[in-house]
């Protein structure tokens, strides 16, 4: 289960920066930086992910993720049975699907003697105007409406 403090900076921050670790049917791992994250409780998350990523196409194939988050005091790695919820987001002009991961187990990976002091830096970089456009309707199908 999530803990309610990471839950809320997330939905107060919109995008949250975040590595997702996705396997294909022959078990080879492959990671990726996302920032299209958002939690619908503190046992569910829904992603969102470019239809024809390798990640998206791994998630077909294997039905199993490991998202890691990072924040302050907080280095979590969050393993979970993965479904498509939205095929492509009718909206966006390019195709983006949106799956929800159920979370069987979280693991803190900070060791003694060490620790976190925030989250990833991010910034979008280009226009500024049409990303936060994108975020939005991203956003807004995440959480379902």
């Amino acid at each position: 289960m999530l803990p309610a403090d990471l839950v809320e900076l997330m939905r107060s921050m919109g995008v949250f920066p975040a590595v997702l670790g996705t396997a294909n049917k022959d078990g080879e791992v492959h990671m990726t930086f996302i920032t299209w994250v958002y939690p619908i409780s503190e046992k569910v998350l829904r992603f969102a992910l470019s239809s024809g990523s390798k990640s998206a196409k791994n998630l077909q194939e294997r039905a199993a993720a490991c998202l890691m988050f990072f924040s302050l005091g907080k280095a979590l790695a969050c393993y979970g049975d993965v479904r498509m919820v939205v095929e492509r987001i009718e909206d966006i002009k390019f195709p983006v699907s949106v799956f929800e991961m159920q979370i069987n187990r979280v693991e803190d990976n900070l060791f003694p003697g060490g620790t976190v002091t925030g989250t990833i830096p991010f910034a979008h970089t280009g226009n500024l105007e049409k990303m936060v456009e994108l975020d939005g309707l991203v956003i807004r199908a995440m959480k379902g409406q």
